[in-house]
């Protein structure tokens, strides 16, 4: 048992509740979105509503860059002489390269921590940033916490309803071909983040009213099998789509807690305005 204090560090990909914000003991690590004229920090100094008007006008997508060793570092280096430990959650290694800065930054402040690899992103990563507190005000040692995290990180199952083709298509995820099929036959792709932490396609669907059944129906299957209590709806600056969901689950599941939120500008880069992704998380019977 230990009673020691815990720093939680994370990143931009995650979903930022108020209780996340106002907590003293997290501290949150910007990625970069890069323009041609300019580089914005995550959640910083760009607004929803400047990033969607940019990334429509703009000829190619903007990139994104996981933040540098440096400043992990530096935050690292501050935190010492405030925590006994740190523990680290981040956005997939296979997504992105912020883990790999922050397991580097790290050592550079040769810092007694811990990273956990979300093998996700969004409110997979909260999810386990409050379990993890849980378990830290039980006073469980920092590295059995960190241990627990990890396996609950398989436990999280995530679908992902793309907004955008054209969004994809520009990213180069998406041939030409497939953009132009896309469109004309109005394929609406369901895209999973599998527990490796690697984007997957899941299932092609017709139309968008059939896509949102069918993440419902993933819904469905998962509450037969595993026990759940609540259900996040991301949402890429669509609120009104979004809250059509949530009606649709509350008419199916109504003891479900269920989340709203936006999904971070990192993500959105990616995935495009009007995108919706159900979040879950999994827990035995």
């Amino acid at each position: 048992m230990s009673n020691k204090k815990i720093a939680w560090v994370t990143d931009s990909t995650a979903f930022i509740t108020k209780e996340l914000q106002d907590n003293p003991n997290v501290y949150v690590m910007p990625l970069a979105i890069i323009f041609p004229d300019r580089t914005f920090e995550d959640g910083v100094d760009l607004t929803t509503e400047e990033l969607y008007s940019r990334i429509n006008s703009a000829k190619e997508v903007p990139k994104t860059s996981q933040p540098p060793v440096g400043k992990f570092a530096e935050i690292y280096e501050n935190l010492k002489a405030e925590y006994d430990h740190v523990i680290a959650v981040h956005v997939s290694g296979k997504l992105s390269g912020t883990i790999e800065s922050s397991r580097a930054g790290m050592e550079m402040a040769a810092l007694d921590g811990e990273i956990v690899d979300s093998q996700s992103m969004s409110y997979t990563i909260t999810t386990l940033l409050n379990k993890g507190m849980q378990l830290a005000e039980q006073g469980i040692d920092y590295k059995d916490i960190a241990a627990t995290l990890r396996e609950e990180a398989l436990r999280s199952e995530k679908y992902v309803l793309l907004g955008s083709l054209d969004q994809f298509h520009k990213g180069g995820r998406m041939s030409k071909t497939q953009f132009l099929l896309g469109n004309l036959l109005q394929i609406k792709p369901i895209i999973t983040i599998k527990t490796t932490g690697e984007f997957d396609l899941f299932q092609k669907v017709r139309s968008e009213k059939k896509a949102v059944n069918r993440l419902i129906e993933l819904l469905t299957e998962a509450t037969e099998k595993h026990n759940i209590t609540e259900v996040q709806i991301m949402h890429g600056n669509v609120l009104e789509k979004a809250l059509v969901v949530k009606k649709k689950i509350e008419e199916k599941h109504p003891n479900l807690n269920i989340v709203v939120g936006e999904i971070s500008s990192t993500i959105a880069v990616h995935a495009g305005e009007g995108t919706v992704a159900l979040i879950w998380h999994n827990e035995p019977k």
